[in-house]
């Protein structure tokens, strides 16, 4: 079974198209207006062997907010189509990544119900271009669109790139195995029988 997904999304702020790949090799061919994200969902891709085409262009005269936030509304969509009934998933998965000086920590459940925990202290400051308080945006809008659970916490770090780095290849790293399939999970792993 090819679980993957098409999405073109289009408004009067951006226009975004992405494919995906859940069982890929970690491909990601990432054309952005906003570079600092580009190298992120590259990352994303790499860290969780998923298989990502992102092209996007947005109103970033205004700003890179519209921009960041649709890219994790269509990213959102795009999981949640390629899970497809969540059959024979493992559901949870978890992941600590450390990068130099900073230490990041995920833990992920594709239940269906979507809920941010966001312990990651960030002053209002930017990356190159890119406001670093639109990472927490982007991750609301994944998290509201895939329908999961996203606990994010860094326990430490000083450097804003690493600590928002090492936040992406966590949450690459939990999706990754929450979303492998598990022979031994016969239908949804739930006692409702449907998530």
């Amino acid at each position: 079974m090819s679980r993957t997904a098409a999405i073109e999304r289009n408004t009067q702020e951006t226009q975004i198209k992405l494919a995906l790949t859940i069982d890929g090799t970690g491909l990601g061919t990432v054309s952005t207006p906003v570079p600092f994200l580009n190298h992120m969902l590259n990352l994303f891709a790499r860290h969780g062997l998923f298989d990502l085409e992102v092209t996007a262009t947005g109103d970033t005269d205004i700003d890179f907010h519209h921009t960041v936030e649709d890219i994790g509304i269509v990213l959102g969509e795009a999981f949640k189509q390629a899970l497809g009934d969540k059959k024979g998933i493992r559901r949870y998965g978890q992941a600590t990544v450390p990068m130099d000086e900073t230490l990041a920590s995920v833990a992920v459940d594709i239940s269906g119900r979507p809920y941010l925990v966001y312990h990651v202290a960030l002053p209002k400051v930017k990356v190159g271009e890119f406001d670093v308080e639109l990472a927490r945006e982007f991750f609301q809008a994944f998290t509201n669109h895939c329908g999961l659970n996203l606990h994010m916490n860094v326990m430490y770090g000083d450097n804003i790139h690493h600590i928002i780095e090492a936040c992406f290849k966590a949450v690459a790293r939990a999706l990754d195995t929450a979303s492998q399939m598990d022979p031994r999970v016969v239908g949804v792993m739930s006692t409702k029988g449907v998530l």
